[in-house]
């Protein structure tokens, strides 16, 4: 809103020192840091207190892990903190008229309100199950449609390949820059070749007219598993006081360069990748993410004083899973959100496994004493022979677990910029 308060002044006429720092990605994109910190800061204490007022505490099972019965009663649905410090730093600082963040705004509050749900579920009905994974899923699709079909819909949404930044622009640092010759395609990054680039019109059957069709079809597919894999990922891997926050800020700062790279007419054409008028903006939604999550890690960093429950950790997913599509960056992913993925994969292979060996051998058994992971390396030794991948150390305090994944996420988040020198 202050972004466009200052657009409306300066066509009005008014002139003031500083205006122009508005028109300048950076300036706006640390205010926006700023602003979701802050407001995390001052109004997480009192939204914590007020689920604390209304007994809004966590529901603990005993699964036998150290500290895991002191968190009973914590208070959850912290993500609301998340989402309001978010909103207020994009609300006062974003263009929001701008395509990408109309969407992930309404991504923003379709994850909350499907974790919202959930968190609610729990809590206020006692049913520990909370909304059924069908439903889950259902949202979590329908969300991923919306946002393949406005990428294939909109006008707005555009790419230009391999562009050279005109002479006279030289001098120009930030993005909002010509749609000239821009298309709409379905060309994605990625790594190790020459340009940087992968058509899904290359995975069709077809040719022609149910090609396009067909190319078309396939890539809104491909956004809807991103989306949903995201959202999901990061709700399993909430389990240890801070690990999904500060693992999230981390490729939130990731997310944020690519869409200040990719959005910049110049660092665009340096790095020899897509340019995407307008998606610079993302950059400053995602610096309100970073700063939001940074300043939930005050209270949410062990010993927890609140938890995100579903309402902060399927949000987070969300806007992780919709920037990165709108970026045209889904296919590294799988690096960028290494913690995220293992975690998603050790649970559906443990489930498989388990469920297989059951059948054939009429015992179910493990690949890991406890899924997700970091559960894994928090769980007390399992008995010899008991699961294919025994823990060679004794039970790791969650701190601990926290920080190493926080170091490996880092390590991912600085291999998957470096890609982008890589051919």
């Amino acid at each position: 809103m202050i972004y466009h308060l200052i657009q409306y002044l300066a066509q009005a006429g008014v002139d003031f020192p500083g205006m122009g720092l508005m028109n300048y990605l950076s300036f706006r994109a640390m205010m926006a840091a700023v602003t979701a910190v802050l407001t995390s800061l001052f109004a997480g204490k009192r939204i914590i207190n007020w689920l604390r007022s209304k007994q809004i505490g966590e529901t603990v099972r005993d699964l036998g892990l150290e500290g895991q019965i002191q968190k009973k009663g914590t208070p959850t649905m912290g993500g609301i903190i998340i989402i309001l410090s978010i909103m207020t730093g994009v609300l006062l600082f974003c263009d929001l008229g701008n395509i990408y963040v109309k969407l992930l705004i309404v991504s923003t509050l379709w994850c909350g309100a499907i974790g919202f749900t959930d968190d609610y579920i729990k809590v206020f009905r006692h049913r520990k199950e909370g909304l059924s994974e069908k439903a889950k899923l259902l949202g979590q699709i329908g969300l991923g449609l919306v946002v393949g079909l406005t990428v294939w819909m909109s006008p707005d949404i555009v790419v230009r390949k391999n562009v050279e930044a005109p002479k006279e622009q030289q001098e120009v640092t930030e993005s909002r820059y010509v749609k000239e010759d821009a298309v709409k395609n379905t060309t994605t990054t990625i790594p190790f070749v020459k340009n940087h680039e992968f058509d899904y019109k290359w995975l069709s059957p077809f040719k022609g007219v149910w090609g396009w069709y067909a190319k078309w079809a396939i890539y809104v597919l491909m956004i809807v598993l991103v989306i949903t894999a995201c959202s999901n990922g990061t709700n399993l891997t909430d389990g240890l006081d801070g690990l999904a926050a500060g693992t999230s800020a981390v490729v939130g700062v990731v997310l944020g360069i690519l869409a200040w790279l990719g959005g910049n007419l110049i660092d665009s054409h340096y790095l020899n990748i897509m340019y995407i008028p307008g998606s610079g903006e993302i950059a400053i939604f995602m610096s309100a993410f970073v700063g939001a999550l940074i300043g939930f890690l005050w209270y949410n960093s062990f010993p927890a004083q609140v938890f995100m429950g579903d309402t902060g950790s399927l949000t987070i997913g969300g806007i992780i899973g919709v920037s990165a599509v709108l970026m045209r960056k889904e296919l590294l992913i799988p690096l960028l959100c290494g913690v995220f993925f293992v975690e998603s994969v050790s649970v559906l292979a443990q489930r498989f496994y388990f469920r297989y060996t059951k059948k054939r051998y009429g015992q179910g058994k493990r690949i890991w004493s406890m899924t997700p992971l970091h559960h894994h390396y928090q769980d007390k030794p399992a008995p010899e022979g008991s699961v294919i991948f025994p823990k060679p150390v004794p039970a790791q305090h969650e701190a601990k677990i926290t920080v190493r994944f926080w170091i490996i996420g880092i390590i991912l988040a600085v291999s998957t910029l470096a890609l982008l020198k890589i051919r």
